[in-house]
């Protein structure tokens, strides 16, 4: 057996400038190969991409011509809100189905017969249409910025990505106006709904107000005070009638004594009407005043003591006038008594007193007048007593009212403040539903927020991409790149002695002389002629690839 060989690891030196341009000039092929193929398939590519046009348009949010001041708005959410809810409704899959298909438009004809609608309108949203807000100097001075957005269609042909454009701002247009109506026709109808309800509302309330009032007429809180007016008025009324009656009822007993008293003086003057004389005597007319006299104060006496009691001051001098009326009378009848004693021998003659009868016709009078004064007073005591009566109904009634008014009052009040609260609903509701009237005129006139097309869809002229220069140089680029990783990895395998400055730093030794390389002439042009043909074979291919792709793109797709 052979004795095992040992190798020595040895560090690779650090090249230098020659060695980099030995490494050029070795692996040229190695880096040109790589960079032309990079050319090559880089500049195919980018003539074979088809152009893309892209065509723009903007369109301006003008605010509302009407100052909100003086009549809000209806639109309960902000333009550009509604603008992401037009856009989901404008870019959804109906919608842009219906744009592909349209007849005029008749886009991604090649896509269609070999993908499905799903995919390709998931490509045109995510992919060749953009919208995209800004902010544009706005038309009222002051440095104001009045909001705007982009709208971006890509397309390979320039008149179908203006055609696209239109229709979207079409349908921006139309979709604002669509939302505006039914914001505005849904708000005035839900307000008009709740407007009606709550004059339902009022209506019955104040119905049932109105029949609290009717139930309990004089009884309202309201009316508590002048009831309570009412109470003392007939208090003091009462008072009034009961003291008249009082009166009533003391003047028609001082009235009945009085009657009484002439009744007595009647029957005295009947018993005394007619007189006995002798001779030529008649009765003392003075004795007879004097009957008079004492009878009526002796009347008056015993009516002011059923009236006043025996307490009465008057009571002593009527007491002594008739003390004296009465001695006066006894004198006089003694007298009269002598008198007629002496003339006792004469015939007696009797005859009637003219001056008693006289007095006999006033007693008449006088009782008939009193009578009647008796009969008036009764009258009017009951007339007051029916007075009296009817005062103390009335008090009885305006009392309870009073009694009952704190129940009702917590009834009343919680009926007025339900309705105070139904009509304030009602008002309010009126008051909006008015504004929504007003702002749904101004949408008519086109005065509220709207859409206003401040850039028309433009037409390109130029395609937006592909970049084809920065293609072609990325992809040879590319291949630059490709070409020196291969000459740097095959240097990397190779471990052979390339130059004198190797076999000097590997070896350690001197060297005496260097010898060129020997080889066969014949061989030498062979692979010269096959280097030569694999590289123009390599250009031809090339140039031709890259004609062809060119020619087809200014040419062939027309």
């Amino acid at each position: 057996m052979s004795a095992p060989q040992s190798f020595l690891n040895v560090s690779r030196r650090p090249p230098d400038i020659e060695d980099y341009i030995d490494m050029l000039r070795r692996y040229r092929s190695w880096i040109i190969g790589p960079m032309f193929a990079g050319l090559v398939v880089s500049v195919v590519v980018a003539f074979m991409w088809p152009d893309t046009y892209i065509s723009t348009a903007v369109m301006r949010i003008t605010p509302q011509q009407v100052s909100e001041r003086l009549v809000p708005s209806m639109i309960n959410n902000q333009m550009a809100e509604r603008l992401q809810q037009m856009e989901q409704e404008i870019l959804s899959r109906t919608s842009l189905s219906e744009i592909i298909q349209k007849p005029s438009l008749n886009l991604y004809k090649k896509e269609r017969a070999r993908l499905p609608l799903e995919d390709i309108i998931q490509d045109m949203k995510n992919k060749a249409i953009k919208i995209q807000m800004l902010d544009v100097p706005g038309g009222g001075g002051g440095g104001r910025m009045a909001s705007a957005f982009v709208i971006t269609f890509s397309y390979t042909d320039r008149y179908m990505a203006q055609a696209v454009v239109r229709e979207l701002v079409t349908k921006f247009t139309e979709q604002n106006v669509t939302v505006q109506r039914n914001q505005t026709s849904l708000t005035k109808t839900f307000l008009d709904d709740e407007t009606k309800g709550a004059r339902d509302k009022m209506d019955a309330l104040e119905s049932q107000v109105t029949k609290f009032k009717q139930e309990n007429q004089g009884r309202l809180p309201e009316q508590l005070q002048a009831n309570i007016q009412m109470v003392n008025s007939i208090q003091m009324q009462l008072l009034a009638v009961n003291e008249a009656m009082n009166r009533d009822q003391q003047d028609k007993l001082m009235l009945e004594t009085t009657l009484s008293t002439l009744r007595n003086q009647q029957n005295f003057y009947m018993s005394n009407i007619e007189d006995t004389i002798q001779g030529q005597s008649a009765k003392n007319e003075r004795l007879s005043s004097l009957n008079q006299q004492i009878v009526s104060q002796k009347s008056q006496l015993a009516a002011f003591r059923q009236v006043y009691g025996d307490k009465y001051p008057s009571l002593r001098s009527i007491e002594a006038s008739i003390t004296v009326l009465e001695k006066e009378r006894d004198e006089l009848q003694k007298q009269e008594l002598e008198a007629q004693a002496n003339t006792a021998s004469a015939p007696p003659t009797r005859v009637i007193n003219p001056n008693v009868a006289k007095s006999l016709e006033d007693l008449k009078g006088q009782q008939a007048s009193t009578q009647v004064a008796i009969q008036v007073k009764q009258a009017d005591i009951e007339e007051r007593m029916k007075s009296r009566d009817e005062l103390n109904r009335q008090l009885a009634l305006y009392q309870a009212r009073i009694e009952s008014s704190p129940q009702n009052e917590q009834q009343y009040a919680a009926l007025m403040r339900d309705y105070g609260m139904a009509r304030q609903t009602f008002e309010e509701m009126k008051k909006r539903g008015d504004t929504a009237q007003t702002a749904a005129n101004i949408e008519e006139h086109k005065a509220g927020e709207n859409l206003e097309l401040l850039d028309a869809a433009s037409l390109p002229e130029q395609p937006a991409e592909p970049n084809r220069l920065a293609i072609a140089g990325i992809g040879t680029a590319m291949g630059l790149v490709a070409g020196i990783v291969l000459a740097g990895a095959k240097e990397v395998k190779n471990t052979s002695l390339k130059n004198l400055k190797d076999v000097r730093a590997y070896t350690n030794l001197p060297v005496l002389s260097s010898i060129p390389l020997l080889e066969n002439a014949l061989l030498v042009r062979r692979k010269r002629r096959l280097f030569w043909l694999a590289w123009s074979s390599a250009v031809i291919v090339g140039s031709i690839a890259m004609s062809g792709s060119m020619y087809y793109y200014y040419f062939g797709h027309q």
